[in-house]
């Protein structure tokens, strides 16, 4: 085996041709510009590989959250954080092309775009962003070949990351009925003396997610009490990784967030308020975009109702045993 036979270097190596070149004008940075590009959609690659592993992990008919199974998820999800921080640093590359140098190719990208990104659509789809809460559905899927635009559609259709963490918050055992209906009533009471007056409107809003069925919603009513007991208790061993996951989705969030945040700053730094060369509105675009794709953003809501330690439920302490080392 030989180094660049491993690698493939030869074809990854003789994969920028210059556009430019090609009509006889010569740009310096459409090198750059094709080398990024090129490295975010090897990301989006790995990115898809480990979000694939981690949806057959957690889509096992029952996951054991005392095997190595949850450790091997919380591992992949952080990678997954760290990759995409990468992400988000290579605009610092990119940002070394100045609004000029990019003039020189610009035009003769047309109607290319990241907007074709197919791997990034993917990715969105198989995290958990549905179709009806995208922003521009009339273009999401108008400027891709047939192909492309049947493997999203089988994508959207599989069952997603952010569906089958709901599923695995439902079913997570802590309670029996009558013990859930006494505990969450106790919380509501002391979530409600924890109010100040201008945050009244909150127990409202509590209600609303932690008792009430709504079909738009991605994570059901359980699936949000789950998740804030976790995040209330994870001091208990049998919630530590339980609570990494959700820790690492919101990372996830944060991090395609000030992705998008940095690209669309760079692309208003670069061409202001043109039209991008696939035809969207620019900066416009990314900044709605940037809004509405959340994808974890019900997990992320839960910090609201949120109480301090010293005013938590006191657990019953065969459950403190069945949540220590000794019950797990």
């Amino acid at each position: 085996m030989h180094y660049s036979d491993y690698l493939q270097l030869d074809k990854i190596l003789d994969a920028q041709q210059l556009e430019s070149d090609r009509q006889g004008m010569h740009a310096h940075d459409e090198m750059l510009f094709i080398v990024i590009h090129q490295a975010y959609e090897l990301w989006f690659r790995q990115l898809l590989y480990e979000t694939d592993s981690i949806i057959g992990i957690f889509g096992q008919p029952a996951l054991n959250d005392n095997s190595p199974e949850l450790q091997t998820i919380v591992h992949r999800l952080s990678r997954c954080a760290t990759i995409l921080k990468v992400l988000v640093h290579q605009i610092d590359i990119m940002e070394t092309m100045n609004p000029m140098d990019f003039q020189d190719f610009r035009d003769l990208l047309r109607p290319a775009s990241g907007f074709q990104s197919v791997q990034f659509k993917l990715l969105e789809a198989r995290l958990g962003l549905k179709y009806e809460h995208r922003y521009g559905q009339k273009y999401y899927l108008s400027q891709l070949r047939p192909e492309e635009v049947d493997r999203i559609l089988a994508a959207e259709q599989a069952p997603s990351l952010l569906q089958l963490v709901d599923a695995w918050l439902e079913r997570m055992p802590f309670f029996d009925e009558a013990a859930a209906n006494h505990f969450w009533s106790d919380y509501r009471h002391r979530y409600e003396t924890s109010l100040a007056e201008g945050e009244k409107g909150n127990l409202q809003k509590f209600d609303a997610v932690f008792f009430e069925q709504d079909a738009a919603r991605s994570l059901s009513a359980a699936a949000c009490r789950s998740a804030l007991f976790i995040m209330l208790y994870r001091g208990y061993p049998l919630l530590q990784l339980p609570f990494q996951v959700l820790h690492q989705l919101l990372e996830i969030d944060e991090q395609l967030s000030t992705w998008r945040y940095r690209h669309m700053s760079m692309v208003h730094r670069t061409i202001g308020s043109r039209i991008g060369t696939g035809g969207s509105t620019g900066k416009d675009y990314l900044s709605a975009a940037l809004d509405r794709h959340h994808l974890f953003r019900e997990i992320a809501a839960l910090t609201s109702f949120l109480l301090q330690r010293k005013r938590l439920p006191t657990l019953p302490p065969d459950m403190q045993r069945q949540l220590g080392f000794a019950g797990a």
